[in-house]
């Protein structure tokens, strides 16, 4: 016979496992327990039996069966589910994580396992001193990359070795709070004492002397150029399905590192997820062109003027600008008129190529015979709201043509029109890239746009200079590490460094920043800037497609061509969700428009994330403080699984 008190307990056997490094001490404690026991409680019924003097404040249960973290310590085991049969491991719940840069250095540090990605990141990038966080995230290289990597090992001689920065005493990696880093929310710059250059602020991390100054400089700066061993080492996707691969390893921002198969000493790659970058702007971040005292000394009276104009910018910005150009804009509707060349594709290969009367008026393009009949009826008016445009130049042929992809009914109807000069073609084309999102001449960033066309066309418009095109056998440079596999096929070494070096002529005199800024600019203008990726199946057919996603629409791709078929818009989206059954996203759209795919090539929820991330970030404002609303962004790619 049992006695009541007895019966009434309920106390059961529950087997901790204590991760820790004590040699001599068990790591399988048994404990007592009952159901009603919170986890608190557990956690102290545990220390107080392994009698180990330590701070066990960054320990907590980790659930190995369940693969999930008992966080919540007030919690009792019979509402977490926890029964005899439970695995629960003690750990610590910040571990150390090699980070792979996009500088393509590696560093190693301690990073939270137990919370959700979205913060890890933001830790991360506090620690690095890299601002916007949100437009990163975690990515795990697939096994399809990682298997052609090993290939090429079996083939390379030596493996080339690799330097990795150890920041585990850095104030985050310690589970302290970080430092705010190079801008704080009042953008207020920390500069170098020594050279006066924007300095990062793991400088404090390390000891004092030149150490501190050389590590600073490495996580600062990235490399000019990549090694051609390291080089080799990179997965270099050659198709269209291959691109598709290095997007399947996108980490799920609502989970932790542990809940998705990440041990400690792991590598990740810390990337660019979001092609949307807010507020990139020169004149907010002023910075030195070179450390060197000789440039310093040249350079000095240029920057004083350079932080007032900032400055001067700044007060007219915060103040609303001139009310008269606002006046202006509202009256005035701008629209373009000239005589352009339509070419029209037809059946085996011909092309049609006519010259017309163009008038461009709000979003729509409307083309006349000549321009004494543009008074009546147009031969036919393109809405170019929605459409896909690419560039089509050549600038030594002095080929100037857009490409337009206009949506229709059945797909995508293809239209080409052709320049006679850059500054046609630049007004052109930013008047056709801003139809495509519904705005019109009128809005503030067409002259801006303009202005980037031909900035980009300027860099393409190469300038020779004597000496570099008669001695580029003289200038220490490897081609390869410049420009893609199949230019160093189909030029020799010589001809490309001549040409890079006529590039170079273009952008030797600009300011550190204006030239890494026209970059981001020429990269921004590239006809596949910005999508990411994946192969589905859609609802209904019968062949794999490629879906493009970009910050402001979904593209259908021909997997076999690469041709667009089919442009979706975000502005257009009613409202999306996902069949977590059968892993299907389904989409709805204006007009009564609906599609729904499975992803094959990687899990639905990548891109129930990237859809939800994209929208999270258009609601970001220079109105609003610099805190992000990490609850919004999870109600909009957390999904409900």
């Amino acid at each position: 016979m049992v006695s009541s008190t007895e019966y009434g307990s309920h106390t059961w056997d529950l087997l901790l496992t204590v991760d820790h490094q004590h040699e001599g001490v068990e790591k399988e404690i048994p404990l007592q327990v009952t159901g009603d026991l919170h986890v608190g409680g557990l956690m102290l019924k545990l220390v107080e039996k392994i009698k180990i003097a330590q701070d066990w404040s960054d320990y907590a249960f980790w659930w190995e069966q369940k693969k999930c973290w008992l966080l919540k310590t007030h919690w009792t085991l019979d509402k977490c589910g926890v029964q005899a049969d439970a695995k629960l491991i003690f750990t610590t719940q910040h571990k150390m994580l090699r980070l792979r840069l996009p500088n393509m250095k590696t560093v190693r540090l301690k990073v939270s396992f137990s919370s959700m990605v979205f913060r890890a990141v933001s830790d991360i990038c506090k620690m690095l001193n890299i601002r916007r966080s949100e437009e990163l995230s975690l990515l795990k290289q697939s096994e399809g990359t990682l298997k052609k990597k090993k290939k090429k090992d079996k083939n390379s001689k030596e493996p080339a070795t690799e330097d990795i920065l150890n920041l585990c005493n850095s104030p985050v990696s310690s589970g302290l709070p970080a430092n705010p880093g190079l801008y704080s929310k009042t953008m207020t710059p920390i500069y170098d004492p020594v050279s006066g250059s924007p300095a990062s602020s793991t400088i404090t991390w390390f000891s004092d002397g030149s150490s501190a100054e050389q590590n600073c400089s490495i996580l600062a700066l990235s490399h000019p150029t990549c090694s051609p061993e390291m080089l080799a080492e990179m997965y270099q996707p050659r198709t269209l399905a291959d691109k598709a691969k290095l997007n399947a390893g996108w980490l799920d921002s609502s989970r932790s590192l542990m809940e998705q198969g990440v041990l400690e000493e792991d590598q990740l790659l810390l990337r660019f997820k979001y092609y949307t970058f807010f507020d990139l702007n020169p004149k907010y971040h002023v910075s030195k062109l070179s450390l060197s005292s000789e440039t310093q000394d040249s350079t000095c009276e240029s920057e004083v003027d350079e932080v007032e104009a900032a400055l001067s910018n700044l007060e007219v910005t915060l103040e609303g600008g001139n009310k008269s150009n606002i006046l202006e804009d509202i009256t005035d509707i701008p629209k373009l008129a000239d005589n352009l060349k339509l070419v029209r594709p037809k059946k085996l290969a011909l092309k049609a190529i006519k010259t017309y009367w163009f008038v461009f008026r709000d979003t729509s393009i409307s083309y006349f015979k000549n321009k004494e009949s543009a008074q009546g009826e147009p031969i036919e008016k393109l809405n170019l709201k929605g459409c896909e445009v690419v560039p089509d130049v050549n600038v030594a042929a002095k080929k100037f043509g857009i490409k337009l992809l206009i949506p229709v009914a059945d797909g995508m109807n293809e239209v080409y029109l052709r320049c006679d000069n850059e500054d046609q073609y630049a007004r052109w084309m930013a008047a056709c890239v801003l139809a495509s999102k519904g705005r019109t001449m009128a809005d503030s960033s067409y002259q801006p746009e303009v202005q980037k066309i031909l900035s980009f066309l300027q860099m393409k418009n190469w300038t020779m200079c004597s000496q570099a095109a008669s001695e580029p056998e003289n200038v220490d440079m490897k081609p390869e590490c410049f420009v893609s596999p199949r230019y160093t096929k189909k030029f020799k070494s010589k001809q490309l460094t001549a040409r890079i070096l006529e590039a170079h002529q273009n952008v030797s005199q600009m300011s550190l920043v204006e030239a890494k800024l026209r970059f981001i600019q020429a990269w921004q203008s590239l006809p596949e800037f910005g999508l990411s990726y994946y192969i589905v199946r859609f609802k209904g057919s019968k062949k794999d497609d490629v879906l493009g996603v970009s910050y402001n629409r979904l593209i259908r791709i021909d997997l076999a061509t690469g041709d667009p078929i089919t442009t979706w818009r975000f502005s257009n989206m009613k409202q999306w969700n996902v069949n977590w059954e059968i892993r299907q996203v389904a989409i709805e759209f204006d007009q009564n428009v609906s599609i729904a795919f499975t992803c094959l090539s990687a899990d639905c929820k990548i891109i129930h994330e990237y859809i939800g991330g994209y929208i999270f970030l258009s609601t970001r404002s220079k109105d609003h403080n610099e805190t992000l609303d990490e609850e919004l962004f999870h109600k909009l790619t957390g999904g409900q699984e």
